[in-house]
């Protein structure tokens, strides 16, 4: 089994599974994220009442959250109850009005974007980053699928692996995801980004490429979802709080490009010999192709040659 994670991460992975337990679970879920020292001081048996459950369905629940059993989830929600005394609560919430000042909209943005960040850090997987990065740092070539929003994410890390060297195509189209995609083999890696996990556009060129023998990742918010069942490695982004004027595409861009910074970083450094002179030579091109004195001057047609 895992490691269970830390008490400070506890709450960002309730969030992040909540939508995907039964609803008997997502009971006790709420509970302790709601109460977490209230709920620690609270057998098994206490919880299960409070709830309206049953023991098991107490007992399967801290298990789906990364611990062997409640005895570990108790010890845990002390240690968040006290992170949480020690720390100082926010003074503003995500939850947006039409008429809030610009000043307001600002504070709560950021606020949201610092906690999206944190949740996303802390129950993110680095034994699966770090085969992911594994993978990707020796690809004879890797493919990226995302669409809407997704895709903006899909092309950053595109771009960001080109500028070390490696050959990465980002892939919004998805006629020409799954032309792509039997292309590949293994020693190729294959990467898809949907926060659902069941945009059906992403997970078809991710089995395409599972049965290829590629390696697959998947840069999701559920992990339990259907494009996981294709992948090698699922990299967990936080559960993104969607609001009337924030819709879920502009919160669950910022976990996943946190991820996908991640994910570059690790290959960078796996590559460093062969990265740090492509990044550089990247570097100097465009600075060449920016500078007015190196600028081309076109050549008058009718120059004799």
């Amino acid at each position: 089994m895992d490691t269970p994670p830390a008490p400070a991460a506890l709450a960002a992975k309730i969030r992040t599974l909540a939508p995907s337990m039964t609803r008997s679970m997502q009971r006790v879920a709420e509970a302790v994220a709601d109460d977490p020292a209230g709920c620690a001081a609270l057998t098994v048996t206490g919880l299960a009442e409070l709830t309206g459950t049953s023991e098991a369905t107490v007992v399967r629940t801290a298990r789906l959250l990364g611990y062997p059993g409640y005895r570990d989830l108790r010890l845990a929600l002390a240690g968040l109850a006290a992170h949480m005394q020690s720390g100082v609560a926010p003074s503003v919430t995500a939850d947006i009005r039409v008429d809030d000042p610009i000043a307001d909209v600002v504070a709560k943005l950021a606020y949201d974007e610092q906690q999206t960040l944190a949740d996303t850090a802390a129950g993110l997987d680095t034994g699966q980053l770090s085969a992911a990065v594994t993978a990707a740092a020796t690809a004879r070539r890797i493919d990226i699928y995302g669409v809407g929003a997704s895709a903006l994410v899909g092309a950053d890390l595109a771009q960001k692996l080109l500028r070390i060297g490696l050959v990465a195509h980002a892939h919004a189209d998805p006629h020409l995801a799954v032309t792509g995609a039997v292309q590949l083999r293994s020693g190729d890696v294959a990467v898809a980004i949907t926060h659902s996990g069941s945009t059906g556009d992403v997970i078809e060129p991710l089995r395409v490429a599972f049965e290829r023998g590629a390696t697959t990742i998947a840069i999701t918010g559920r992990p339990d979802s259907p494009v996981a069942q294709y992948a090698d490695q699922v990299l967990t982004t936080s559960t993104a709080r969607e609001t009337e004027l924030r819709p879920a595409a502009m919160s669950s861009r910022t976990g996943q490009l946190l991820v996908v910074d991640c994910l570059f970083i690790g290959v960078a450094q796996r590559t460093y010999e062969s990265a740090a002179p492509a990044l550089a030579a990247s570097y100097e091109a465009l600075a060449h192709r920016h500078s007015p004195r190196t600028a081309a001057v076109p050549r008058d047609r009718a120059e004799p040659r």
